[in-house]
């Protein structure tokens, strides 16, 4: 037996000094019960290829957040109307997203609570109350940009009305309790399945729109125009807020535990390593995908006289004629159909998670999911009923900057309890990581300030 699992356990005293609300009464609570550690490892003697595969899905699964529906009206409208210089918001956006969400899986790892266990253990029950009602405002804006992206897709594609469209995506509930019964190895295969024929989508595309290289690698350069010109910082921080979900901050930190890693400190190194390194892999897929939405935007419209779309209708109906390619547009469809049904998985485990872990109150999945799905589904129908499907697209982008502002809610906290020795032990992050950490919250508070205040005056 290893020095590692002879190490006894932190007396009660010390728990309750480090998590201030937790109760002893709740202290082998964990985190999605019905799928924690229900994936084995291989044997430590197994090859580290086959080790790191086995810790492979919940990057993927974090990363459905990072390319839904949402982040498409604010990459198309950033491309259409200014070029590519907002891919160096994209990249930006990415790299504090990798960082973020590897302290999300450290803290999964390290402690044994997702963020929203966290939380309620540390805040007093005000506070706690009111980082909820964030957390699910920030959903219902997440679950508003699917019910979209799901509806206009299957009107793109099928012809279906957005209000047929949004109300067919309240099935999609059932799909994601199918997925969890069957096991969360199926989950994960699902999601993985999806995100591959998005990449193949507009992989496709971008040989086609065949941009200027030169161009492309000069949007990964910040320019002070991003901060100056309002409209375009408006984007930016549309593209922020649509980037850095920060209902995925508490569902990496949760799915993190369905691995059966070792408890002990040399199985948790391992499982972070290869966490991040998932989630990190990950993120890159994401970059690439949100970059594409941009640079086909860019190439297609930009330069071509049509620098008012901001519909994915228009996008669609133009990509092709403009592209000359055929099955263009049949192909954003279909890549925007994937987004949308693949974000509800996202959507539905952060929802279970956040209500388990703030609230401890457990309700039926499916009542939850359908809970969430009708309030995000009741804007839709009120928007499209009054201004068509030009209000729905305004509404869309809404939804990306309600969610950029609910980022400091859920930042702010996991960077308090990943930098705190107390709660992580030797697994606490180092003083160069922790500055990181907090210059990346620091840029997501002058933005949201910046917003509010052009917003208001």
């Amino acid at each position: 037996m290893s020095q590692d699992s002879q190490a006894p356990a932190p007396p009660l005293s010390a728990q309750k000094s480090a998590w201030r609300f937790a109760k002893t009464t709740e202290a082998g609570s964990k985190s999605l019960p019905e799928s924690f550690a229900s994936i084995k490892l291989p044997a430590a003697g197994k090859s580290w290829f086959k080790r790191f595969l086995a810790f492979v899905g919940p990057g993927y699964m974090v990363s459905v957040g990072y390319m839904d529906p949402g982040n498409w009206a604010t990459d198309l409208q950033g491309g259409a109307q200014f070029g590519y210089r907002l891919l160096a918001v994209i990249m930006l956006s990415n790299l504090m997203a990798i960082l973020l969400q590897a302290l999300s899986a450290r803290l999964g790892i390290a402690t044994g609570r997702d963020l929203a266990q966290a939380c309620r253990d540390h805040f007093p029950p005000a506070i706690n109350i009111a980082l909820w009602l964030a957390c699910e405002l920030a959903i219902i804006a997440c679950d508003l940009a699917e019910v979209i992206g799901t509806a206009v897709a299957l009107q793109l594609l099928f012809g279906i009305p957005l209000l047929g469209g949004a109300i067919i995506s309240v099935l999609d509930a059932f799909l994601v309790l199918f997925l969890m019964n069957r096991g969360f190895r199926y989950l994960e295969a699902f999601v993985i399945a999806l995100l591959s024929i998005i990449a193949i989508c507009f992989g496709v595309q971008i040989m086609a729109a065949a941009p200027p290289v030169a161009d492309v690698l000069k949007g990964f350069i910040p320019s002070p125009k991003i901060i100056t010109n309002s409209q375009m910082l408006y984007i930016a921080i549309g593209i922020i807020g649509a980037t850095v979900m920060p209902h995925n901050l508490y569902l990496h930190s949760s799915i993190v535990q369905t691995r059966a890693f070792e408890h002990t400190l040399s199985g948790r190194r391992e499982a972070i390593r290869w966490a991040t390194w998932d989630s990190t892999i990950a993120l890159v897929l994401a970059l690439f995908i949100n970059a594409a939405i941009l640079i086909v935007a860019a190439a297609a419209f930009h330069t071509t006289g049509h620098q008012n779309v901001a519909e994915i209708e228009d996008a669609y109906r133009l990509l092709s004629p403009v592209l000359g390619l055929g099955i263009a547009s049949t192909l954003f469809a279909v890549a925007l159909l994937a987004a949308g049904t693949n974000s509800t998985v996202t959507g539905t485990l952060a929802g279970q998670i956040i209500m388990e872990g703030f609230l401890r109150l457990k309700i039926p999945h499916w009542m939850q999911r359908l809970l969430t799905r009708g309030l995000a589904i009741m804007p839709v129908i009120v928007v499209t009923a009054l201004y068509g499907n030009k209000g729905v697209g305004e509404l869309l982008m809404l939804s990306q900057v309600i969610l950029s502002m609910q980022l400091p809610f859920a930042v702010i906290p996991l960077i308090l309890f990943v930098s705190d020795r107390q709660k992580m032990g030797e697994l606490v992050i180092s003083r160069k990581t922790t500055i990181l950490a907090w210059v990346v919250a620091a840029i997501i508070l002058v933005l949201n300030f910046k917003l509010l205040y052009d917003t208001v005056l």
